[in-house]
């Protein structure tokens, strides 16, 4: 299953390079930089004998790039955790590099059906953290045209793990404008959700974010945001409330694109 994920993601890549000019079209393209701070996040207690883990503050500052083209999307982010004093696992980088195909561009065919606009052969590598992970996972998505959102999708992968059992997760992301008054909002996040093996608990994670357009308020819209991010994370890491309780952290948010 790696070498198909491997192969998803260097046919996406093969796409997004070699695709004819007079049949790729891009739709959307943007670059970010973010900084996220809260002191709700928590961490390993590697006493098993303990009662849960342990709360610390950390800074995150997080690059990320999105994609959508007619032949499908890319979506690439990094970022650093800077722990704030001595904290297990502080000051890591992580990443992920997460390429769809639209299977109507693939096959030439119109693939929608119902509320469905698209069906998606989707790839996602996961790479650094405290434990320094290689994580390949491939499966299949559907891109949804449902009304006040400007994406909702979904995915199911087959999760090539690095370094616990082999799983299974559900990906759920959501992107929706809101307008009060002279006000614009964006609210967006994610539903990872991943299945229980020999060696580890099933996670569920639920992130959303509520950003308010400053850049807005002078005339040059999705440019900077603020806003907070929500963050429940259950069996974080796939362990146990033993080593660790389940997050439930709300951070504050600094957005800027470009």
């Amino acid at each position: 299953m790696k070498a198909f994920s491997k192969i998803l993601i260097a046919g996406c890549v093969a796409a997004a390079s070699f695709a004819p000019a007079a049949q790729a079209e891009k739709f959307f393209g943007s670059s970010s930089i973010s900084i996220l701070h809260s002191d709700q996040y928590q961490g390993v207690q590697f006493d098993a004998g303990g009662n849960g883990g342990f709360e610390y503050e950390a800074t995150y500052f997080t690059f990320e790039n999105a994609t959508a083209h007619n032949w499908g999307s890319t979506f690439f982010f990094i970022d650093r955790d800077q722990g704030q004093g001595d904290v297990e696992g502080s000051d890591n980088v992580y990443g992920e590099f997460a390429p769809t195909l639209s299977t109507s561009w693939l096959t030439g065919a119109d693939m929608s059906f119902g509320p469905v606009k698209d069906v998606t052969l989707g790839a996602q590598y996961e790479f650094g953290g405290s434990t320094q992970v290689n994580n390949y996972m491939g499966g299949l998505g559907l891109a949804w045209d449902l009304p006040g959102f400007m994406y909702f999708n979904t995915s199911v992968y087959y999760v090539d793990n690095d370094q616990v059992s082999d799983d299974y997760q559900l990906t759920v992301t959501w992107g929706a404008p809101l307008e009060m008054g002279s006000a614009l909002f964006l609210i967006d996040g994610y539903i990872d959700w991943s299945t229980a093996e020999s060696d580890h608990k099933s996670e569920f994670q639920f992130v959303p974010q509520i950003k308010l357009d400053v850049s807005n308020f002078w005339g040059a819209p999705g440019v900077l945001y603020a806003g907070v991010e929500y963050q429940y994370w259950n069996n974080k890491y796939g362990l146990g409330d033993t080593l660790i309780d389940d997050q439930s952290s709300v951070s504050a948010l600094v957005k800027f694109h470009f």
